[in-house]
């Protein structure tokens, strides 16, 4: 395989190691063989690496030095198109990794050999779930340790250095262990385009996937037979769309067909919501007004991309049934009760469809005929205690953005490396993360890193005593914690270092008055909100919703590590001035759609 970097020579054994959540899955190398490399050119297997990432997109990669992996930092540091980011833990390394692909389409971090692999797995975890490819590098032992049954520190004292990558094979799609330096370049090249294998072009390796034509062809003529019968049919995207670099097709799709188009809540963001078809968010019985009505009583409707697990469904109460529905999934196509076609990528089922379908705009004008705008929450009295609905409200009319949340993993401490990741792929927008007070102290250190990127996020702090929808679960002492002063905290962080403006807000006046400084005088800083709400303040819809989901007292355990998915659901404008970044927050504002 011609990798174009020169011939190798002799090396001296240095370690990494590659995990990658992919487009639904992630892919592991753990290399164990040199970087120092003697050519002309300079060309070490680090360097190799380096300018793989580059190739692919990724400008940005986000560490934490080891004694395993400064080897290869020096040769990440050298290559000219790539910025080393250093995190202030693997976790929000990882986290940042997941919130970065989320942008660039993929992101990377490295760690060192076993306690740093182990500490960012979770995140490797949370972008498996979303399906998002992250390439993730951690620095091993040297190759000449290997097999000396000799037991090395970062490890668990045993001479089996196997541990770790046997704890990435679960969580992802391609795992390899590069020790040998004649096999090492076919290896990282393998991981990468695995990780990459939904793109339609790739600058190395991989061939990219395609559809079967005859299976294409078959599975576009059923659904258009499908759908052209019904009357009123209705389209819902879903959370792999994103996988499938489907959005556009999907868009395609509803603008040939003139069908009502709602969104899963996992989905929120991947789709414009000011298409003229758009209804709102289809979450069964906390979906937004009206939208439930139509898509439930649809006698035919497509989902793209859905999935449909306790949380999204409210607790599998979504009234839907399988003789209606058309199921497309990234690469097959499902047809009722009757056929299911492998081997059809959405994209391309979609953008087929679109040209067999019949227009058909009665479940949209059904909608109209139905829909009774929603009044907005009244305004605060002067000095009253600030409520969540207007807190949203406010941000709401600040919006014209993406949205971004983990709705599948629903992980803790989440947003805030998320956030550090997807503003650093995004220099030329404005994040604006709405963080619960729990999740921001599992990962409060990365505000740091933040500001040493001079990133000018707004970020509100939603402080409210607590574990608000895990009260809405099941209650107890446990979802009561220690307040901090968090603009305090993050004065202290910032330390005169880079521009960062913070404040405490407990009123709508004083709301009105950060919103208008942190986007007035203080745009060019990091802009740091602590909007103090009570305890219980929260919607109609997240108490509902908790009722729903709530999970028997066998499984309660298996829940408590989840800070809260953000239930907060946006309208956006046209124009992308800000990305609004979700959030492990608490609860939600009634005027979300």
């Amino acid at each position: 395989m011609d990798t174009g970097i020169g011939s190798l020579a002799t090396c001296k054994p240095t370690s990494n190691d590659i995990i990658n959540p992919t487009n639904a899955s992630v892919s592991t190398i753990q290399n164990s063989v040199s970087s120092a490399i003697t050519n002309p050119s300079h060309s070490t297997l680090g360097r190799h690496l380096a300018r793989r990432l580059v190739q692919i997109g990724v400008t940005d990669v986000f560490s934490v030095p080891g004694d395993f992996n400064l080897t290869l930092l020096d040769h990440l540091i050298a290559e000219p198109g790539l910025n080393l980011i250093g995190c202030c833990n693997e976790l929000n390394a990882g986290y940042a990794a997941d919130g970065y692909a989320r942008s660039r389409g993929v992101g990377a971090c490295v760690v060192t050999f076993t306690v740093g692999g182990l500490s960012v797995l979770n995140a490797i975890a949370g972008a498996y779930s979303e399906n998002l490819p992250v390439i993730c590098i951690v620095g091993g032992p040297n190759s000449n340790d290997y097999g000396t049954n000799r037991i090395l520190h970062h490890t668990i004292g045993l001479p089996d250095f196997s541990q770790e990558l046997r704890c990435f094979q679960t969580v992802t799609c391609y795992q390899a262990v590069v020790n040998n330096l004649e096999e090492a370049h076919e290896q990282i090249d393998a991981a990468i385009s695995t990780a990459l294998k939904e793109k339609q072009a790739l600058p190395f390796s991989l061939s990219p996937k395609l559809s079967n034509e005859l299976g294409l062809e078959a599975a576009a003529e059923a659904a258009a037979e499908f759908l052209n019968k019904a009357v009123k049919p209705v389209l819902v995207g879903g959370p792999k769309l994103r996988a499938a670099r489907a959005s556009e097709a999907f868009v395609e799709l509803a603008d040939a067909c003139g069908y009502a188009l709602a969104l899963m809540p996992s989905a929120k963001g991947l789709v414009p919501e000011h298409h003229p078809h758009f209804i709102g968010t289809y979450w069964g019985a906390v979906s937004t007004a009206f939208c439930a009505e139509i898509v439930e009583s649809a006698d035919a409707y497509l989902f793209a991309g859905p999935i449909f697990n306790d949380y999204s469904s409210v607790g599998y109460s979504l009234l839907l049934k399988k003789e209606k529905a058309i199921i497309v999934q990234p690469d097959r196509v499902i047809i009722a009760n009757g056929p299911a076609f492998g081997c059809v990528l959405m994209k391309d089922f979609l953008v087929a469809l679109a040209k067999k379908i019949k227009p058909n705009t009665t479940a949209y004008d059904n909608y109209q005929r139905i829909f009774v705008p929603e009044g907005e929450p009244s305004s605060n009295a002067p000095g009253e205690p600030l409520r969540v609905n207007v807190l949203f409200q406010r941000i709401q009319k600040m919006l014209g953005c993406g949205y971004e949340f983990q709705m599948q993993y629903g992980s803790i401490g989440w947003s805030v490396g998320a956030t550090l990741g997807y503003a650093q792929a995004v220099p030329k927008k404005r994040v604006i993360a709405c963080i619960g007070d729990g999740s921001f102290q599992v990962t409060a250190q990365d505000v740091s890193t933040m500001l040493r990127c001079g990133q000018k996020n707004i970020i509100f702090l939603i402080n409210n005593g607590g574990y608000t929808i895990e009260v809405e679960i099941h209650d107890g002492p446990y979802n009561v914690i220690k307040n901090w002063n968090y603009t305090s905290l993050v004065d202290a962080i910032h330390n005169g270092e880079g521009k960062c403006w913070t404040a405490k807000v407990f009123c709508e006046d004083e709301l009105v008055e950060a919103i208008k400084t942190a986007t007035g005088p203080e745009k060019d800083s990091l802009c740091f909100i602590e909007v103090i709400v009570h305890k219980d303040d929260t919607s109609k819809e997240l108490l509902q919703w908790g009722s729903r989901t709530k999970p028997n007292l066998a499984t309660v355990a298996n829940m408590c590590s989840f800070d809260a998915i953000g239930i907060y659901v946006f309208l956006f404008p046209k124009v992308p001035e800000f990305v609004i970044f979700m959030c492990s927050v608490d609860s939600r504002g009634d005027d979300g759609t």
